[in-house]
């Protein structure tokens, strides 16, 4: 099945693309999602309006992407955690704890967009990078302490 993408799908192709996926990814995820209309010739035409308007429109995110990394330069955040003898969490930092406590200093990230592979389970300082754009990543800082218990 060939379908034009409306957005930006990670691993598959980026907004305007025309590609080719099984038949039950397009017709239950994508059209569903509104993240792809089917490729047949009206559409097709419709691709090259789609396009400019996706050029000025990524222009104008990315430009907004580069004013809140600025905003983000020296931003950290940080959490208190019980850690056991050899500064182990007895739980995690995850992408949407990081999320909250962005959301708190009033930055509206979504926590997708963090890009933390594994949860942070030790005590000490991370560099975690945001991905605010396909081409603007910013770097957050993150600093987790041994919570004292009494």
């Amino acid at each position: 099945m060939e379908v034009i993408l409306k957005e930006d799908v990670a691993k598959l192709g980026s907004r305007g693309d025309v590609v080719k996926v099984a038949e039950g990814y397009g017709r239950n995820f994508l059209l569903p999602r509104k993240l792809a209309i089917e490729a047949n010739a009206a559409n097709k035409a419709v691709i090259e309006q789609m396009k400019a308007a996706a050029v000025r429109r990524s222009a104008k995110e990315k430009g907004e992407a580069e004013s809140l990394a600025k905003q983000f330069e020296g931003l950290s955040v940080s959490f208190h955690r019980r850690a056991g003898e050899n500064e182990q969490l007895f739980g995690s930092v995850t992408s949407s704890d990081i999320a909250e406590a962005l959301e708190k200093k009033s930055f509206h990230i979504d926590r997708r967009k963090i890009q933390l592979h594994e949860p942070l389970k030790a005590v000490g300082e991370f560099d975690v990078p945001v991905k605010l754009h396909k081409d603007v990543t910013a770097h957050v800082k993150v600093i987790i302490e041994k919570e004292v218990v009494e």
